[in-house]
Order: C-alpha cells, then sequence, then structure tokens
C-alpha cells in the first residue's frame, strides 16, 4: 500500500507544495541519499494558521497545532520533489523548528513537538525517529508563529 492510501486512511492529507516566492532559495535540495526540505510556515490553502507570540497571543497548544501544519507542508514539499514521493523516503533524519516566543517563553521544544509527533505518526516509531533542534526566535517571516525544516534519508 501506498505512503498516501496509508496517510488517507489515516486521515492525514499532504497539501500540495506551495512554490517558493524568494528566487534565491530552493524549497529542496537532493544531496546523495539526502533530501533537505527548507523552512515551511504553519498554512493552510496560503493562509496562516496563527500570528503572535508563542507565551503571549498565542498558546502552547495553538503552537503545538502550527509545527504539526508546517510540518505537513514539509511533507508536502518532499512529496512533490520525490519520484516516487512519500513512499521514497527511508526516514526523518532532521527536524528543526524555529518558533517565536514572548520574553520568558521557555517551552520552546515542546511547541514543536508538533512536527515531531506528526512524523513518528506517518513514519512509524522507528523511521519517523530523528535528531532536532528547537529554537526561540524574535520574529518570522509574514508574521507566522514557527516555522520547521528537515531532512530525509531517500532511497
Amino acid at each position: 500500500m501506498s505512503m498516501l492510501k496509508r496517510l488517507a486512511e489515516r486521515g492525514i492529507r499532504i497539501p500540495e507544495a506551495a512554490p517558493t516566492k524568494a528566487a534565491r532559495i530552493l524549497m529542496t535540495k537532493r544531496v546523495g541519499n539526502l533530501l533537505f526540505v527548507s523552512g515551511q510556515l504553519p498554512t493552510v490553502n496560503g493562509e496562516l494558521v496563527h500570528k503572535g507570540r508563542v507565551g503571549a497571543e498565542v498558546t502552547l497548544e495553538q503552537a503545538q497545532a502550527s509545527a504539526r501544519y508546517s510540518a505537513l507542508n514539509v511533507l508536502g514539499q518532499a512529496q512533490a520533489a520525490l519520484p516516487g514521493g512519500l513512499d521514497d523516503i527511508v526516514s526523518v533524519v532532521n527536524v528543526k523548528g524555529y518558533v517565536v516566543v514572548a520574553e520568558g517563553f521557555i517551552q520552546v521544544a515542546q511547541a514543536i513537538n508538533g512536527a515531531s509527533d506528526l512524523m513518528r505518526e506517518v513514519f512509524g516509531d522507528e523511521a519517523g525517529a530523528h535528531t532536532r533542534t528547537a529554537l526561540g526566535v524574535s520574529a518570522m517571516p509574514h508574521g507566522a508563529i514557527l516555522e520547521v525544516e528537515a531532512i530525509f534519508e531517500v532511497r
């Protein structure tokens, strides 16, 4: 069974890859058996899910949901970049998350759990296990609350 069919049975829909508006970067780049996916914002149908700072205008739970949306967009970029789509992914190697935080907010890693949890849900506990970096920042493009990027091992 294909990965997309399996995900559909679980109610997970991978969005189509959004084109970049910045001509200076690539959304994906394959180097050997690694696929690097540029940071993706938490959008649905091109609209940001939440705006503001986590720990002020945005709750931790909203940030976790946003991290999941960003990770879905990462998977959409990977799907578009690989000839066999997500079926070409062997494992998730690394996830990085950048979170716009209010002063004193220290649950940055918990905010990015929404992305990590999705990777394990999609690829399973073994292939979905990954290294991770989670950083608190002062601003994000377009007023987004966070951004997620990933590196995958591919066939």
